[in-house]
């Protein structure tokens, strides 16, 4: 059985804990799955808990292999399109036509999830506010925001503690995750500005005015949407995704869960070898995570020399880090 939209009933928890009980009773061998459009918090205008009566499920967003299985892309095309225009389904029949796929993102997905989604989790008092907070995050894929200059770019600036509690909400709908910075003291990480990390590049393409990046004539702001896709698809797939950074040393992603202990950095165009100085202080460091170097295949070269392991950042979209015995260190 099937409950869409179930906390749109009244009292929706207490009468599904009646219904599962009798069914139980009954011994009817009946599944329930309740849905929501966005995070549906059991707790939120819920009068019962359903303590022990359920299981949490979790749809993310698609990933590059299910792009690719089921609209037929190779294998070889989908990391870049969905870095490029991230992948909803509903959009991807109009990915031809620019104008009829932004007023889609825009209309059917971004609204519904900021206007009305979000406002079902918790009580927002500032909805112009929470668009603003959205907008800023979406405009800065794969950077390190403090929530001060987060604030300063907004049009209707908030307490700061408001501006956090709009973050987190952003998290809950899955539209946005402001990582924190890995270190040994949990307060330091608390302290430590967000990473922000828009979890569909769909929405960076739409919120973005200059459109779609080139990677042959806007390269950096290419390498921000790759970092984008490549962190939000660890944090889609259920890792632990963090930062880190020691001023002048940064390591663009730490990974903990599933896929084992991770830090990565993730780089496209030219490398030199310079830039993975922040990935080898903190292996030194914290020996008990693998390093590993996402890059186009013409920097591979330049990871093996310093030791480190090497990937493609399309391949590592596809189908994750590698397994089994660790390359070059």
């Amino acid at each position: 059985m099937l409950l869409d939209e179930a906390h749109l009933l009244s009292d929706w928890s207490g009468r599904l804990k009646g219904e599962w009980d009798r069914l139980r009773r009954r011994k009817r061998p009946v599944h329930v799955v309740a849905t929501c459009s966005s995070a549906l918090r059991l707790a939120a205008g819920a009068r019962e808990s359903l303590a022990g009566r359920f299981e949490r499920i979790t749809f993310t967003h698609w990933s590059v292999s299910s792009l690719a299985e089921v609209f037929g892309v190779l294998p070889v095309e989908a990391p870049e399109l969905l870095v490029r225009m991230g992948c909803y389904p509903g959009a991807f029949e109009l990915r031809h036509d620019l104008a009829r796929w932004s007023a889609y993102l825009r209309d059917a997905i971004l609204e519904p999830a900021v206007g009305r989604d979000i406002l079902a989790l918790a009580a927002v008092r500032r909805p112009a506010l929470l668009r603003q907070v959205f907008g800023v995050c979406a405009s800065s894929p794969a950077q390190i925001v403090s929530l001060q200059k987060l604030q300063g770019q907004l049009q209707d600036p908030g307490a700061l503690e408001t501006i956090a509690h709009y973050l987190a909400l952003l998290e809950q709908a899955f539209l946005v995750a402001p990582l924190g910075k890995y270190s040994g003291g949990p307060a330091r990480q608390r302290a430590a500005p967000p990473k922000l990390i828009t979890l569909s590049n769909a929405l960076v393409a739409v919120v973005d005015p200059r459109g779609i990046p080139e990677r042959a004539t806007d390269p950096a702001r290419f390498g921000a949407w790759v970092e984008n896709a490549c962190l939000a698809y660890a944090w889609n797939a259920g890792q632990r995704v963090s930062y880190w950074r020691e001023e002048p040393l940064e390591v663009d992603g730490v990974l903990e869960g599933s896929w084992g202990s991770w830090a990565i950095e993730i780089k496209t165009g030219s490398l030199a070898a310079a830039d993975l100085k922040g990935l080898g202080e903190f292996g030194r460091r914290y020996p008990r995570f693998r390093s590993l170097v996402l890059c186009d295949d013409e920097a591979r070269p330049v990871v093996e020399r310093a030791g480190l392991e090497a990937m493609a950042w399309g391949d590592f979209l596809l189908r994750g880090p590698p397994s089994g015995t660790p390359g070059p260190r």
